[in-house]
């Protein structure tokens, strides 16, 4: 903003208007998810500015952001996940030997990512100490108290065999930007999913999965709310649309397993009509 500010010969935040405002967003080149979320902090700033003061009008409140379209939840399928993680015992080093340490590594990360519901840049950087026993801390809650996602005995174990190139954490080096390690480990996934054969593989699916087996499994969506870290259970909703209505399938379908027990669904299922609340056989 300040360069394209003196590029303009704009001296001052009072001499934003809407129109020079929306001039300046147009020099944004990213995705409309993330030019959406840039323009969030750009009216907070001048409804900052003008609380402060430092404006006599908010020129952002007048600017529309681009409709985002929400991308589908895609969670992997199991024989997916069994194909990702037999692909890591495939997955070649630098000099195309398989079964090393890279593949060990991989295989760790996939599976804390299936089990703990973790972004990518979460799930790079977690120091060993936030495991405790099978337990992974997550975050501490606005009311204080800590939120932990157990872990199968597996995936602790897998995670504690990764070859050590810091002390302190399983995958990042720690002499890199947390973004940086994070892109990284996206372009060896990227390899990784091609190598199992499973298109459209991206790590955030993994999240995806965590939430909808959860949500299958019949956990309340508040519990699984928290496990993301969601500020809120209408963003769960709202991600996670898809495994809310799976979980509504599997109640229907209990409650037509139900009907097995009732002689008036029976006797409709096999044409036959009910007379006083017992099946008689049409002549």
């Amino acid at each position: 903003m300040e360069s394209f500010a003196k590029d303009k010969g704009i001296r001052s935040l009072s001499e934003f208007d809407p129109v020079t405002l929306r001039e300046f967003c147009g020099t944004w080149k990213q995705r409309d998810n993330t030019v959406s979320k840039k323009l969030e902090r750009l009216r907070s700033f001048f409804r900052f500015s003008l609380e402060s003061d430092w404006i006599t009008r908010n020129p952002a409140a007048k600017i529309k952001g681009p409709k985002v379209k929400q991308s589908p939840t895609m969670p992997f399928s199991r024989e997916e996940v069994t194909s990702i993680l037999a692909a890591c015992d495939r997955y070649p080093d630098s000099y195309g030997r398989t079964g090393q340490w890279n593949g060990r590594r991989l295989r760790a990360l996939v599976l804390l990512l299936r089990y703990s519901g973790l972004r990518i840049g979460d799930a790079v950087t977690p120091s060993r100490d936030r495991i405790t026993g099978s337990k992974l801390f997550l975050y501490t809650a606005k009311t204080g108290t800590p939120v932990y996602c157990p872990l199968p005995e597996f995936v602790v174990s897998a995670l504690e065999a990764v070859e050590r190139t810091n002390e302190q954490y399983f995958f990042w080096s720690s002499t890199s930007e947390k973004d940086g390690a994070a892109r990284d480990y996206m372009r060896y996934l990227s390899s990784l999913f091609t190598l199992a054969k499973v298109p459209g593989g991206h790590a955030h699916r993994f999240r995806d999965t965590f939430a909808v087996e959860l949500l299958l499994a019949g956990i309340p969506l508040e519990r699984v709310s928290m496990l993301l870290g969601h500020s809120s259970v209408k963003i769960t909703q709202k991600h996670y649309n898809p495994g809310v209505l799976a979980r509504q399938e599997q109640l229907e379908a209990d409650v037509m397993r139900a009907w097995s027990r009732d002689e008036r669904v029976l006797a409709s299922m096999k044409g036959t009509p009910e007379v006083h609340g017992k099946s008689e056989a049409v002549n």
